[in-house]
């Protein structure tokens, strides 16, 4: 697990945070968060790219990558209210899934173990496998549940004559007893797959699915509020991860497969941001960035929001205050 650095392009860090590297534990010692890439693609199913999602998410940014970024709205500046810092990215080699897995499973558990936050920039969906197992290393199989917000199930069984790949990790990972079916919670599903027989395999895992047409009929924070009640109930923590497809293309046209009618960037924004806030998070992930398809670094900015979004959400938390994102930040007095 020595420091790879970057596997696709320059070595950066993300949003120029301190450095670490995992086969050194004094370099993250006491660290809140871990940065670890995962620039994998292997899984696709569609379009690839997501190989290059690590180094775009950490760099899309016109401020400078000066490890700060105070939040207006929270009053934190997640990079310096926690220690962050960045291991570079876990060598996936391509074409190699189950070694490449591997290896990030080791990654992720090594951080989680030492009591940081593993925040894990991919790299297609099937790098999820990998993450959940990680942190359940720490926390114990089915202790940690998932709120996963996605335009697909990624419940397939065997795809492409594999049982690998990112339209499969969840079922992998409910198969496995790493993360409890009737604990996965899963926001913005739309479209056209998965079929029946999978649906009904869902349904017996006692998965919960919130598709579009529900959060569009009951409203988003609505179904938040259902999610994050089952999320916390007889689990330890809460693995949060976010395949950006979530939002409608319009707001993310940078990924594999893209499908019409999704989340508004604001939308996923105060969505982590509420789940950060209000729940025990001890993982992240944020997958499916597809530079390639991107246009004016669109996918890759949200992304980078989404990481700091989260982030932010989890500095607040820690100050056990209360904070009103809605208050003006000045208000003339």
């Amino acid at each position: 697990m020595t420091r790879y650095g970057a596997m696709f392009g320059p070595d950066i860090t993300f949003l120029g945070v301190d450095r670490c590297d995992l086969a050194d534990p004094a370099s993250f010692a006491g660290a809140d968060v871990v940065v670890v890439g995962a620039p994998f693609d292997g899984g696709t199913s569609h379009r690839p790219g997501t190989r290059f999602g690590p180094q775009a998410i950490r760099s899309t940014d016109y401020l400078g990558h000066d490890g700060s970024r105070p939040h207006l709205a929270l009053r934190v500046d997640p990079l310096r209210d926690l220690r962050v810092v960045d291991a570079g990215d876990v060598e996936m080699p391509p074409g190699h899934i189950e070694r490449s897995l591997a290896a990030l499973t080791e990654a992720v558990a090594a951080v989680a173990m030492s009591g940081a936050i593993p925040v894990v920039l991919g790299g297609d969906h099937s790098i999820t496998l990998a993450d959940v197992t990680g942190v359940a290393r720490r926390h114990g199989d089915g202790r940690v549940s998932v709120v996963h917000f996605d335009a697909h199930a990624d419940t397939g069984d065997i795809e492409f004559g594999s049982l690998y790949g990112h339209g499969q990790p969840m079922r992998r990972l409910i198969e496995s007893g790493a993360a409890r079916g009737d604990r996965f919670l899963q926001i913005g599903l739309r479209g056209y797959w998965p079929g029946p027989e999978t649906l009904d395999w869902m349904a017996g895992q006692g998965m919960r699915s919130f598709e579009m047409s529900e959060i569009g009929a009951r409203g988003l924070d609505t179904c938040l509020d259902d999610a994050f009640a089952i999320a916390v109930d007889d689990c330890d923590g809460v693995f949060l991860s976010v395949d950006i497809d979530v939002a409608d293309p319009a707001h993310a046209p940078g990924t594999g497969t893209p499908e019409p009618g999704g989340l508004t960037a604001r939308e996923l924004l105060d969505a982590v941001r509420r789940v950060c806030l209000e729940l025990p998070v001890v993982g992240v992930d944020v997958v499916e960035v597809s530079p390639p398809y991107d246009h004016a670094d669109i996918t890759a900015a949200l992304a980078n929001r989404v990481v700091l979004e989260a982030l932010s959400g989890i500095a607040v938390r820690r100050t056990g205050e209360t904070v009103d994102p809605a208050r003006p930040l000045l208000d003339g007095r």
